[in-house]
């Protein structure tokens, strides 16, 4: 049974969090999918993934290689064929309690001044605790981030 973390973005936006994410995920040996609700977003930030600090080796999902990579961008409906143990989700990309209890670890990334991506990400918590997923807050204060009960 996995957990779910959630991440409230007040000052950043995903393309600053997502590299640690992703290299604890990998440190922890975890294959990943990052999803998205747009094409066209997932594509932009594959752009700036590749053009970041430091290697992370990923893909943008829809090639060959696919099972193959480390880290897979994907929109919602789309199948992750890399087998992931962690699912981070972006932009409101829906993820069900379930699908939480199937893996390691899943991360919700969420606009804090978004008013619909606040709406979402609460409707994801109820979601995950009504599933029995142990989920955890995490609020980015003052510049870095605190977990908070």
């Amino acid at each position: 049974m996995g957990s779910a973390l959630f991440y409230h973005l007040t000052r950043s936006g995903p393309a600053q969090l997502l590299p640690m994410l992703i290299g604890k995920s990998l440190q922890a040996g975890w294959r990943v999918e990052v999803r998205g609700g747009d094409r066209a977003r997932q594509a932009g930030l594959d752009e700036t993934l590749w053009q970041g600090d430091g290697f992370l080796p990923h893909g943008l999902a829809g090639g060959v290689h696919d099972p193959r990579q480390p880290v897979l961008l994907t929109v919602a409906g789309q199948p992750a064929t890399n087998a992931p143990r962690c699912l981070i989700a972006l932009d409101g990309a829906p993820v069900g309690g379930q699908e939480c209890n199937d893996l390691d670890r899943v991360c919700i990334i969420f606009d804090g001044n978004d008013p619909e991506a606040l709406d979402t990400a609460r409707a994801q918590w109820r979601e995950f605790k009504a599933a029995g997923v142990a989920a955890e807050y995490w609020s980015e204060a003052d510049g870095r981030w605190e977990r908070k009960q």
